[in-house]
């Protein structure tokens, strides 16, 4: 029986993509275990989600006077007791720091929601509409230490709607998420991608640009 992949996500917020990938999980579509969430807000509602699946949380918050460094320390050890193969932040909204980044080279995914490299940062969906752009979505990349600049691996692309509104744009933007996301993770517990070196391989093949995926 082939082993089952080992995932541990960390969120702030709602946990909407932790769902997603959960339920792929129990679906039997992703080959995939969740080991643990952890989270810097104890009052994540995502949190609450995730115990009532039966999961294992642990609230993980930047402690006074705790710099990003060793705040990264602490959240290592706690990782260190779940021994994910892959750690997925899914809305997980802290800055972390290079040393913990870098611990977990090619092993530390995260989602963005828009086309990178355009609108690295927050309120990508408002930048959207105020520079009018025909096109968004989100992307699934590997992270390194400089801010969503780490190698891409899927994109979902749609187009934008006359009238859009950025609640609008929001939910539909969520809806592609919960797609793409579990299937990066579904080609990594198949051994079809890897990353070495920061350097993203899907079925033996080096991919110099993402996989776009569109969606209406």
């Amino acid at each position: 029986m082939t082993a089952r992949l080992r995932i541990a996500i960390m969120i702030s917020g709602t946990g909407s993509n932790m769902l997603a990938i959960h339920d792929a999980c129990r679906s039997g579509r992703l080959a995939a275990d969740i080991v643990g969430v952890l989270t810097d807000k104890p009052q994540a509602p995502g949190l609450a989600k995730a115990r009532d699946r039966g999961l294992h949380v642990e609230a993980i918050p930047v402690q006074a006077g705790e710099d990003r460094r060793a705040h990264g320390d602490r959240l290592l050890a706690a990782l260190k007791i779940l021994q994910p193969q892959v750690v997925v932040l899914a809305g997980y909204i802290r800055i972390l720091s290079d040393e913990f980044v870098n611990a977990l080279a090619d092993r530390l995914l995260n989602i963005h929601p828009s086309l990178l490299p355009k609108y690295k940062g927050l309120h990508t969906h408002r930048r959207v509409l105020e520079a009018g752009d025909t096109l968004h979505g989100a992307t699934v990349h590997y992270v390194t230490p400089d801010l969503d600049c780490g190698p891409c691996v899927l994109q979902a692309r749609l187009k934008v709607q006359p009238g859009e509104t950025e609640d609008t744009l929001v939910a539909r933007i969520h809806r592609a998420e919960h797609v793409i996301y579990p299937t990066v993770l579904a080609w990594l517990a198949a051994g079809r991608l890897q990353c070495i070196g920061s350097v993203p391989m899907l079925d033996g093949q080096q991919l110099k640009a993402p996989i776009v995926q569109d969606f209406e």
